[in-house]
């Protein structure tokens, strides 16, 4: 599974350790990946893949942060580790094997969505968005936060990041998309279908 920002992984048996292995990946600096509770941190280097392991003996979220000095808004560099009873995780796996849905009155919202930019940087599964860039937004609104865990995933946050993107983290690398109200309406609407 490819997540952004945020990472489910099933709660390590203790009698027969099962530990999670990541693979990590950088598209534009370095980067460090810490969860204090955890586990040690880990870099993250441009074009130069990394992996680690974590054995969570018990369920619950684990807060951690990016601690190499990424930019401007390294600070907002958040990210969750949610630590999930087996039968919880597989549920999750399984949500997130799903297609986006998307019904008719998010439509144009979908339309907009495929004709802009956002496809060059977002992937949606079962549509033509594979960008690579930017975070998969597949299954966006199962996410509590956006913007690298810089603000609550709402609806009206969400329709801030897409208006302007630097008000919720200034420095953001996603550009202001220039959508009219309606067309910023309609996809805002139908992002907030990603499940």
């Amino acid at each position: 599974m490819v997540t952004a920002n945020e990472l489910h992984v099933p709660v390590s048996d203790p009698v027969h350790p099962t530990p999670t292995f990541i693979k990590l990946l950088s598209a534009d600096t370095d980067h460090s990946f810490w969860v204090p509770r955890l586990g040690g941190k880990t870099d993250l280097i441009p074009n130069h893949p990394n992996t680690m392991w974590i054995d969570p003996q018990a369920t619950g979220v684990y807060l951690g942060q990016c601690v190499q000095y990424c930019g401007t808004q390294h600070a907002k560099m958040l990210l969750r580790v949610y630590v999930q009873s087996r039968d919880e995780f597989d549920r999750w796996i399984q949500q997130q094997r799903q297609p986006a849905f998307v019904d008719d009155a998010v439509a144009q919202g979908q339309r907009i969505f495929e004709t802009t930019a956002c496809i060059n940087c977002h992937t949606v599964s079962g549509t033509v968005a594979n960008g690579r860039f930017g975070p998969d937004l597949t299954h966006l609104m199962s996410r509590d936060t956006i913007a690298a865990g810089a603000a609550p995933n709402t609806p009206e946050n969400l329709r801030r990041w897409i208006l302007n993107p630097n008000a919720i983290k200034p420095g953001s690398l996603m550009p202001a998309m220039e959508l009219n109200d309606h067309e910023l309406d309609a996809m805002t609407a139908y992002l907030e279908t990603l499940r």
